[in-house]
């Protein structure tokens, strides 16, 4: 079989697989929905499609990047029909992403199961999320993602630049790649090639922002000021490591919600969500100098690993951590190859089911009663994305020495 071949082979197998999963999702305990954004949704495709113009004429949450999949939908007979449509949106999206990981492998030169596995894998982990998957818009800047690596990798670097930009005014964790991205093209094709490159990828932000900027600058704003004022989002690490102390301790805690997420409140939220922000910047800033300065900045396995474990540092340390965050690493943690892609990929697994043990089902007794299981649960996950982090950033030859002694252990056997 040829390369190409086998390539379309992959793909399409990929493809098929996020086909049961999606008609897995809708069976059984996976089509309990009690926790849905997608009529927040309807209510601004709703809006777009009578006239309104957004961050003038109603509030939006989210980047103008993501207002087109708030308005297609619309076109569905009523609520039932923007959700089927928006769920089918959801599965292209969800498809690009499987794409452009294969087009990511072929240009990393994966040969065998380094190249089918990943993708397979992406493919199904939806099920160990849940519904969630469904009722969320993230697999849109997740595909945008990982589609700009694919471009990186491939030796399309502009357009690899246009895309992350594109995929920042979507949600911005894509942003946290751009300095990755820019030092990346610095080695490869040198300094003038990485100017245009950030130009490039300024301009494809502006694009779409400035035209809002211009009708609704205060609108706007308000739209980006809400997340960086928003409190210790009851599932962030911070939050986590608070309701563990009140489970041991009997501390008093108090929830509220604000900005569109249920928050633990009172000083000692305030002071970790704080310093949890700071910890989440130093830790992209180690990140980003590590990539540039050790190593080979050149080196597409690297940009790949650094990619995901930079996401992963911006999800795991956020004062914000909803499950759809998890969505981001999909298809991004998997791509990472080796034993050590291998470790961090088992552990996103794991990370994922967790969630889904707690969420939807238990969340409102973790919020209103905070439930001591559902407590754990979120604390165990926390660490274990923390855990993919440091696995993703560890020395390589820390992993060389141990493949060193598995090896020697085989070989004693």
């Amino acid at each position: 079989m040829s390369k190409s071949a086998g390539t379309i082979a992959i793909a399409v197998g990929a493809l098929g697989a996020l086909f049961v999963t999606w008609v897995l999702l809708h069976q059984g305990f996976w089509a309990e929905r009690p926790i849905s954004d997608v009529p927040v949704y309807e209510r601004y495709g709703e809006a777009m499609v009578a006239g309104e113009v957004p961050y003038r004429d109603f509030a939006v949450e989210y980047p103008p990047g993501a207002l087109p999949v708030f308005a297609l939908p619309t076109v569905g007979d009523g609520s039932n029909g923007y959700r089927r449509l928006f769920e089918a949106l959801m599965w292209l999206c969800g498809a690009a992403a499987l794409v452009a990981m294969v087009v990511s492998l072929s240009a990393l030169g994966r040969r065998g199961a380094a190249r089918a596995a990943p993708p397979a894998f992406a493919a199904v982990l939806p099920l160990a999320l849940g519904s969630v998957v469904l009722s969320r818009f993230d697999l849109l800047p997740a595909a945008l993602a990982v589609a700009a690596l694919a471009a990186l990798v491939g030796g399309r670097e502009r357009v690899g630049c246009a895309v992350l930009g594109l995929g920042a005014v979507v949600k911005v964790f894509p942003g946290v790649l751009v300095p990755l991205a820019l030092a990346f093209v610095w080695r490869r094709e040198g300094r003038r090639e990485a100017l245009i490159c950030g130009a490039i990828l300024a301009g494809a932000i502006a694009a779409c922002v400035l035209p809002f900027a211009a009708i609704s600058p205060g609108g706007l704003w308000d739209a980006f000021s809400m997340h960086a004022t928003r409190g210790l989002q009851i599932e962030s690490l911070g939050s986590a490591i608070l309701l563990a102390a009140h489970q041991v301790g009997d501390i008093e805690m108090t929830t509220g919600t604000s900005a569109g997420s249920q928050n633990l409140v009172g000083t000692g939220a305030d002071v970790l969500a704080a310093g949890q922000t700071v910890l989440q910047l130093a830790a992209l800033a180690a990140i980003w100098t590590a990539f540039a300065r050790r190593g080979d900045p050149g080196d597409r396995e690297r940009l790949v690993r650094y990619a995901a474990a930079a996401v992963c540092a911006f999800v795991a340390l956020g004062k914000v951590l909803s499950p759809q965050f998890l969505i981001w690493l999909l298809p991004l943690v998997p791509l990472v190859g080796g034993r050590r892609g291998a470790a961090a990929s088992a552990l996103l697994a794991l990370a994922a089911v967790l969630t889904q043990l707690w969420f939807p089902h238990r969340y409102w007794d973790l919020v209103e009663d905070l439930d001591a299981t559902a407590t754990w649960l979120v604390l165990t996950r926390d660490v274990l994305l923390l855990a993919i982090v440091a696995v993703l950033v560890s020395p390589a030859r820390a992993w060389s020495r141990r493949r060193a002694r598995l090896q020697a252990a085989a070989g004693s056997a």
